[in-house]
């Protein structure tokens, strides 16, 4: 019996010391009941004593391992502070979806008239998306539903057709159910808006710069038969460090319309809208200028043309006051730009530019004159400027639907 301990206490002691530290759970307690399968047996075939004690010796220093290793579990997790474990929680909002077609959600980046807009990544080539939604069920009745989803994608087959450097790009568009998305380019930057107040005004000829590109970008649009609807400050991106102007919401603005004709509210963006689209007439790309006409201004000012205590005030305004002069606002802007913005504002659209191109040359030309002022250097006068636009009534050059 002896020579059975002699032999059982240090096969106990190395197994506690150097063999259990260095076994799993899991293969610790197999071993453990192995162990002692193996010494019952042997204790029933030979009537010894000594290798049940060996194995209860075993199975005791097991249970006590146990023991301490699950307080240590328990005081370390007690230590943990609480801002550690909210740190390691995923980004992606509660209720956010996980992914949208192929594209991993990784966190709502806003929120527009049709929904969510969230930051996505393509896992296939690693790219980085805006994704906006639009809840096609709940935007819509029923019988309207089938019509809205064809309209859907139909909008976004023809917005995705459309590549300018200056127009954000679309990549796909799909449905989840009820909800339906448009991936599109990420753009870095800020929107417009923020550089509409008096005291955050961009210096002129900056300013001047980014609509000639809003002009060109609308331009090649007009031309494709694309109208956008709802140009504004908020609608267009820009990122100065990297020189990027960027028009977002080509054919959303479409759909965000059809899916408010259904409840009367004025479409689009009120103290943007041209005359025709506030009466609910037939619009082209001329209406496109007027609103960047009311964005130019707002752009120079601070402030908007027209203003009004209710909605039918504004329409009014809009319908039949003529439009400020940003001179009279701003004395040290040139009379031809005053002209230029004028002329946006119109408030037939046989009247305002033919298109984007022409506003375009007419501001970068006021923009060169305020940047090299010389006295050998042609000024830009009110009667240069009336010999760069000159329109008949019916201008064959406009971007209208024939």
């Amino acid at each position: 019996m002896g020579a059975q301990w002699f032999v059982a206490v240090p096969l106990v002691a190395a197994y506690l010391l150097w063999g259990l530290p260095r076994l799993s759970a899991w293969q610790a307690r197999l071993l453990t009941a192995g162990v002692v399968v193996l010494a019952c047996a042997g204790a029933a075939l030979a009537g010894a004593m000594g290798p049940v004690a060996a194995a209860l010796l075993l199975l005791a220093g097991h249970a006590g391992y146990e023991l301490g290793a699950h307080r240590a579990r328990a005081v370390e997790a007690a230590a943990l502070p609480e801002p550690v474990i909210a740190a390691t929680a995923p980004p992606r909002e509660t209720g956010a979806p996980a992914t949208l077609g192929r594209y991993r959600i990784e966190s709502e980046i806003g929120r527009g008239s049709m929904g969510a807009v969230y930051l996505g990544r393509d896992p296939q080539i690693g790219r980085q998306v805006a994704i906006k939604t639009l809840a096609l069920g709940r935007e819509f009745a029923a019988d309207k539903l089938g019509e809205a989803r064809e309209r859907f994608f139909r909008e976004a087959e023809t917005a995705g057709r459309l590549q300018h450097p200056d127009i954000v790009t679309i990549f796909d568009a799909g449905e989840a159910g009820e909800l339906a998305w448009i991936a599109m380019e990420y753009v870095r930057g800020a929107d417009l808006q923020r550089h509409t107040a008096p005291g955050r005004l961009l210096p002129v000829p900056q300013a001047l710069e980014i609509v000639a590109r809003v002009a060109e970008a609308l331009s090649y649009a007009h031309s494709q038969g694309v109208v956008h609807r709802d140009i504004k400050p908020a609608n267009v991106m820009v990122d100065t460090e990297a020189g990027a102007v960027k028009v977002m919401d080509f054919g959303v603005a479409r759909m965000d319309d059809a899916s408010r004709t259904r409840t009367g509210i004025v479409l689009g963006t009120p103290s943007f809208m041209s005359p025709e689209q506030l009466a609910g007439r037939h619009i082209d790309g001329r209406s496109d200028l007027y609103s960047l006409g009311v964005t130019l201004f707002q752009l120079l000012t601070g402030t908007l043309p027209f203003e009004g205590g209710s909605m039918a005030e504004l329409m009014r305004r809009i319908a039949a006051d003529p439009a400020p002069d940003v001179c009279a606002l701003r004395s040290e802007l040139p009379r031809a730009l005053a002209d230029v913005v004028a002329l946006a504002l119109q408030k037939r659209p046989e009247v305002r530019y033919a298109d984007g191109v022409q506003m375009a040359q007419d501001l970068r030309a006021v923009a060169a004159a305020l940047e090299e002022p010389s006295p050998d250097a042609p000024s830009v006068t009110d009667d240069a400027f009336e010999k760069t636009v000159t329109f008949a009534r019916i201008e064959p050059r406009h971007n209208s639907a024939p």
